[in-house]
């Protein structure tokens, strides 16, 4: 049996194959099964590190710590080898390949909306978070071998780029909940990565891939080895080294074209999606907007001319086409990374092993943001840089005038992530007697520091823009009337579209740093055995105990008390505002967060070989578990699976499970960054602070979720699974944003009373809606909502068979995902099912996601694998308060092609493989959010997952030795 047919029949519920036809290793909570002897390869079967032909064992499947066998499994669980998801897409992380799989969905990734902040993003917007579906990645829990994997972004969530991809066999995803057995997070499911400690050999990987259009190159290098250089003692050590060059502008693909929403989302002014758009106000070059020469624009250098408006949109600050500029932000992350594994692995005794593991990660994403801009700065009639023919044309009366600019000769606001992850595990594990016992220690260590370069310094700028002629020579108006006060000022040529000089730039602009540091330190043991037998066969028990501690600091180099000091200046300074368009605070010193669980399970038969059910088997589980800072909680579950027939199955389960408030959803620095939405009370698009507040009351979420399925398999070769589930979150912790069109609604509608006009700043209330009351402030800060809610289907279909006497394989998964409601008090209840955009970042939630798997060997050393993805149509949002001109996204889908052609090179084997993504170059159809207001062409454009590179050619080589 193929790999690839180890995916057919290990996926989403197909567990009566399963434990069959799995990789080899033990995952969680269970001692590792010894090797057995190789199986003969079948004709024509690839290499090891491609779909090969493994030793086959009974797999142990996560999700529990008694059930050994994945056929008597009561939750969803899909069991992918790395090999196979990797032929989809080889070259790309192995969370890229799991992503391909419709359970999940809403990951973040290279592809995910540039951002410069935000608690959705956890300090790094390009980092792989894992969600599964789309709940949030905070509530999927990471393991490694069993063992949770430590926070590695400062939203608690985990950068799976963590993980060693050389060395990971197989990766289980339970597709329910399962706080009971392994803790807290795991809300939505679990995924394990399960780790190849019995590797020996020598591995190489390399590849090289690139799109149709030039851009987008990857480069990958990974080697690995493994070896029994004593007696009783394996040890195992990897590399692998990542260069991705991402795609830096939106504007590299025709397609998308400067997308954004206008209008008001009201029926009188409903929202509409539109492309081509332009910032009605700022040009490239600069826009006079006051006095004589009001309505002149800088379309070159030093040289005026009339400004072009566009079409006009339903939003005031927003054209179609015209003389304003345009954002345009980078559309693919560039990734530089190392990944480092090593792992030692010793017999002490008969039964007894210990063994000690380091992985680390080490990397720089890149992603490119905003363009800065100037919005009605005063500048003087007598300015050295406005030539003397236009300076003529101001009266003296007019000493200055108002000037809006984008500021496109400054290069855009470029977030540099740098992590530097490790864990370190080591720990024993053996027999006694019947049992089977392990203890483990995990320490992590994450330091994220993220640098926000070309920033506007706001006192700088005051003081670069007031340029004088002194001497015959252009200087910082401050350097005359207080010489010493900015001796380094440089004065900045605004008037056309790259008058600035270098200096000019380099000197009112700054890098911001924010830097985070998270650690855990774990302590856990379990005992699994079987006690006694029972009439239908033998009771399965673990016994499990925990304690671990996560600590969380933070600093920046923009602080809320770095202000503006106006001394000696005199225009465009507002003494007390924040230095830069960024602040990032500090958390509190010393902020940690501990916790310890203790925990059983049990699996009891309770019929064997009865005329109504061959067999069936009662699953539960329960735990404790104490936070130091936000309480005590007890989550359980339990499952039945009913086997009525070697050929079909039901199961059945049902769990409470919890996720608590992280660190920094309780004690997150106050951050700060300028944003433009709409202010539906004025209908004025300010440029003002979106300040970011964490919550010290919040308290854990409670999930409540369902599965029942069934699994059938008429013929040997031909298997059918369905699983139906309900995902109930109540104190669902979420970030609620002012510049949501809901709260703004709620908050105007109510006078003034609702709690959500918390969420915003003004100076005269809410009765007063001239453009004199317009929002200084919106504010984002986590809360307990009401409810979240979510119910799908998974189904799934495998078959194998000899076609022309070749052997093939087909797979066919599918998410249905119809609904994800959001209800809060006080608001109409949002369905993101079946949307692409939401605020907080929410990503796209197809309601049917399909993906197909075809491979064909039509000679013995040439495989050939087709892979098809599709999506259904969507909605642009889910708000029903919002009126949309046409809320709709159309379908999507791709093709992919890999070709695999074994060879022999002398003491080894080696796979060459050529690799095709997007095979038609499907374009993705264009979206966006609402909530983006007046920032067209910054983010968005496309929904999130939907692939935005086109056509794509990887090329590669995999040798064993």
């Amino acid at each position: 049996m193929s790999k690839l047919q180890d995916l057919v029949v290990c996926g989403v519920s197909a567990l009566s194959i399963c434990g069959t036809a799995a990789a080899q290793s033990a995952a969680a909570g269970s001692a590792q099964a010894p090797a057995p002897a190789a199986a003969p390869v079948a004709d024509g079967a690839p290499v090891a590190g491609s779909p090969a032909e493994p030793a086959l064992t009974t797999v142990t499947v996560t999700g529990s710590r008694v059930i050994r066998n994945g056929d008597s499994s009561p939750s969803p669980t899909t069991v992918v080898s790395t090999d196979d998801l990797l032929t989809s897409k080889p070259g790309a992380t192995l969370a890229e390949a799991l992503n391909t799989l419709p359970v999940f969905a809403g990951s973040r990734g290279a592809s995910s909306n540039p951002t410069t902040s935000g608690s959705a993003a956890g300090g790094n917007g390009s980092a792989n978070q894992l969600n599964l579906r789309n709940i949030g990645a905070t509530r999927t829990l990471v393991l490694m071998d069993g063992k949770r994997v430590p926070p590695t972004l400062y939203n608690g969530a985990v950068d799976v780029d963590l993980i060693p991809q050389m060395f990971v066999e197989r990766v289980d995803i339970v597709t329910g909940g399962v706080s009971a057995v392994y803790g807290s997070d795991a809300m939505t499911g679990v995924v394990n990565y399960v780790i190849d400690r019995k590797f020996n050999g020598f591995k190489v990987d390399a590849s090289y891939g690139l799109s149709e259009r030039g851009d987008a190159a990857r480069r990958n290098m990974g080697l690995a080895w493994g070896g029994t250089p004593a007696r009783g003692l394996h040890l195992e050590a990897g590399v692998e080294y990542r260069k991705e060059d991402g795609i830096d502008r939106r504007s590299d693909r025709d397609w998308l074209n400067q997308v954004g929403v206008t209008g008001a989302g009201t029926a009188a002014n409903p929202y509409t999606l539109q492309t081509n758009l332009r910032q009605k106000s700022f040009p490239f070059g600069g826009l006079v907007t006051s006095g004589a020469l009001a309505g002149q624009v800088f379309k070159q250098n030093g040289v005026l001319g009339p400004f072009v408006a566009g079409t006009a949109t339903g939003t005031s600050a927003i054209e179609v086409g015209g003389d304003g500029g345009y954002w345009d932000s980078g559309l693919l992350a560039r990734l530089e990374g190392t990944q480092l594994f090593g792992r030692a692995d010793y017999q002490l005794a008969d039964g007894v092993r210990a063994y000690a593991q380091v992985s680390g990660n080490l990397k720089t994403n890149t992603s490119f943001a905003e363009t800065n801009q100037l919005n009605g700065v005063s500048l003087r009639r007598t300015n050295a840089f406005l030539p003397a023919q236009y300076a003529a044309l101001i009266p003296a009366a007019q000493p200055t005038f108002t000037f809006s600019k984008f500021l496109g000769e400054i290069p855009r606001i470029t977030a540099d992530s740098d992590s530097k992850q490790w864990v370190f595990t080591t720990g024993l594990e053996g027999r006694l007697g019947g049992a089977r016992w392990e203890l483990d220690y995990t320490h992590g260590t994450s330091k994220l520091d993220t640098d926000l370069s070309n920033v506007l310094n706001r006192q700088k700028l005051s003081a670069a823009l007031d340029a004088v002629s002194n001497g015959g020579q252009t200087v910082c108006n401050i350097t005359v009337t207080n010489p010493g006060l900015a001796s380094g000022c440089v004065p900045l040529n605004v008037f056309g579209p790259d008058a600035a000089s270098a200096e000019a730039i380099g000197y009112v602009t700054d890098t911001v740093r924010f830097g985070s540091t998270t650690k855990m330190n774990d302590v856990s043991g379990s005992v699994t055995g079987t006690p006694f037998d029972s009439w239908a066969g033998p009771v399965n028990t673990a016994l499990s105990a925990e304690w671990r501690e996560v600590s969380f600091k933070s600093d920046s180099s923009s602080r809320p008390t770095d202000l503006v000091d106006c001394t000696g200046l005199t225009l465009n300074c507002t003494r007390g505002a924040a230095l830069t368009e960024y602040v990032f605070g500090e958390s509190p010193q010393g902020v940690s967060q501990r916790v310890w669980e203790v925990a059983g399970e049990v699996d009891v038969p309770l019929l064997k070989d009865a005329a109504w059910a061959k067999s069936l088997n009662f699953n539960g589980a329960a735990r404790y578990t104490s936070y130091n800072t936000s309480g005590n909680y007890v989550t359980w579950k339990a499952g039945i699976d009913w086997s009525i027939a070697d050929t079909l199955r039901l199961r059945a389960a049902r769990s409470r499970d919890i996720r608590a408030p992280t660190l920094y959803d309780l004690f997150a620095p106050t951050s700060m960054v300028q944003v433009r939405p709409t202010d539906l009370l004025t209908g004025t698009s300010p440029t003002v602070g979106q300040i970011d507040e964490s919550n010290p009351d919040l308290t854990a979420e409670i999930g409540n979720t369902t599965t029942v399925g069934l699994v059938w398999k008429p013929l040997p070769k031909l298997s059918f699974a369905i699983d139906a589930y309900r995902i109930r979150i109540s104190d669902a912790i979420t970030t609620v944003s002012g510049s949501t069109t809901a709260f703004q609604a709620a908050c105007y509608a109510s006078g003034g009373t609702s709690p959500y006009c918390a969420l915003q700043r003004r100076p005269n209330g809410f009765s007063d809606t001239s453009a004199a009351n317009a929002v200084t402030a919106w504010i984002n800060r986590s809360v307990n909502i009401a409810e979240v809610e979510t119910t799908g289907l998974d189904f799934e279909a495998n078959y194998t068979a000899r076609v022309f006497d070749r052997p093939a394989s087909f797979r066919f998964l599918t998410a249905w995902q119809p609904h994800v409601y959001y209800r809060q008090p006080g608001l109409a209840t949002v369905d993101q099912g079946g949307v692409a955009f939401g605020p907080g970042g929410m990503a796209a939630t197809p309601a049917v996601r399909l993906s197909g798997f075809l491979r064909f060997r039509p000679v013995s050393d040439l495989t050939v694998d087709i892979t098809q993805r599709w999506r259904s149509k969507m909605k642009l949002s889910g708000d029903p308060a919002e009126v949309w001109a046409n809320n709709h996204i159309r379908s999507f889908a791709t093709t992919g092609l890999n070709l695999a052609y074994k060879f022999d090179i002398g003491g080894g084997d080696a796979q060459l493989y050529f690799n095709m993504e997007n095979l038609f170059d499907a374009e993705p159809p264009v979206g966006a959010f609402s909530g983006n207001g007046t920032r067209a062409g910054l983010r968005d454009g496309f929904a999130l997952a939907d692939d935005p590179r086109g056509r794509y050619f990887t090329v590669g080589v995999r040798t064993l030795f």
